[in-house]
């Protein structure tokens, strides 16, 4: 029987993301597989990426490319964009990962230990994390990718986009054999001069949209459902939920839904939230408990241990993220490990 709560993925729509983004971009896709390729399982998404021809993959943290590592075995390569960090060399080494470089402290870090192949970040107007133009080290031994991070990517008609690009170009010209990396999933759809050498995308890969919102180029690839554990009937003037944050104002069947946000369903879906159910978009009212949520189905047939749609292909990510007040990257990120990934495709 399904959990009371279940998260699907479909590998093929993930393998068709892959090609429609190297088609796109008209480069190879190199996958970023951080935060457990988005909350949708790293092992899973890698190794059906692995046999769609991915063989570069981008995680954050050293414990994630680890796991990977153990995962894919030693074919492919993996970059940690958190760089070396202080003692964090002999583990990179050890599994045979690639740090990307940041600052002149992780160079001095890595050269240290022996060096090798590695990347580094060029900041060219996000200030997160790379080296500033002016600070970027020559050239050197070992050095295989440089990349940088668009800011703006998810609004093509943004200036700054024109700017960065124009500022990577002349930056990775200084390390000529280098792979240069430079779009990620918004600038895969930004136009051949951003593609570089190698495309980074993650949100299009999981179907999310590359400006924030659904894109008919993207297929679904994630579907969060919860089972109908009661219904009940409300009289008008009766409320729902903590600090009665629902009143009926007419007589009003609830359903009482398994997801709540202990397994990542967030508090903020109230009170603007929606379900798919019975083949109808209904409102998720009150506010969203640790393991519940309640939705108006008045009118609906629906019976207890059906099951609602919180987003998928009937209820887009994009657009269950704007409800939320945030976007498709957190409402999958957040799934919880109680919530069972199921692989189909």
């Amino acid at each position: 029987m399904p959990a009371p709560a279940t998260l699907t993925v479909d590998l093929n729509a993930l393998a068709a993301n892959f090609r429609t983004l190297e088609a796109i971009g008209g480069v190879p896709v190199h996958p970023v597989v951080k935060a457990d390729s988005y909350g949708l399982g790293a092992e899973a998404c890698s190794r059906r990426l692995m046999a769609e021809g991915a063989r570069t993959f981008f995680v954050a943290r050293t414990g994630e490319g680890e796991r990977l590592r153990t995962a894919l075995g030693p074919e492919p390569a993996i970059y940690v964009l958190d760089g070396c960090l202080p003692g964090r060399a002999p583990r990179l080494r050890a599994a045979g990962l690639r740090p990307v470089l940041n600052a002149d402290a992780q160079l001095a870090e890595w050269r240290a230990a022996g060096g090798g192949g590695c990347g580094i970040q060029i900041d060219t107007g996000m200030n997160r994390l790379g080296f500033r133009i002016e600070a970027a080290p020559e050239s050197f031994e070992g050095l295989e990718l440089v990349l940088s991070h668009l800011a703006c990517a998810d609004d093509p008609h943004e200036a700054m986009n024109g700017r960065q690009r124009d500022a990577f170009a002349a930056a990775a010209a200084r390390y000529p054999g280098a792979l240069r990396s430079f779009a990620n999933s918004g600038g895969v759809f930004l136009g051949p001069d951003y593609a570089f050498d190698a495309t980074r995308p993650g949100i299009c890969l999981y179907g999310g949209g590359p400006e924030g919102r659904p894109d008919d180029r993207i297929r679904t690839v994630a579907t969060l459902t919860a089972e109908v554990l009661q219904l009940h009937e409300v009289p008008a003037g009766e409320t729902v939920g903590y600090s009665r944050g629902f009143t009926a104002t007419r007589p009003t069947r609830i359903a009482t839904c398994a997801a709540g946000y202990a397994d990542g369903v967030l508090r903020s879906y109230s009170p603007r939230g929606q379900v798919f159910a019975a083949g109808e978009m209904r409102p998720i009212v009150g506010r969203v408990s640790m393991d519940a949520c309640a939705v108006d189905v008045t009118g609906l047939d629906l019976a207890v241990g059906d099951r609602v749609e919180l987003f998928g292909a009937n209820r887009m990510l994009d657009d269950a993220g704007a409800a939320a007040g945030t976007i498709g990257y957190e409402l999958l990120s957040a799934i919880t490990a109680r919530v069972p990934r199921i692989y189909i495709g």
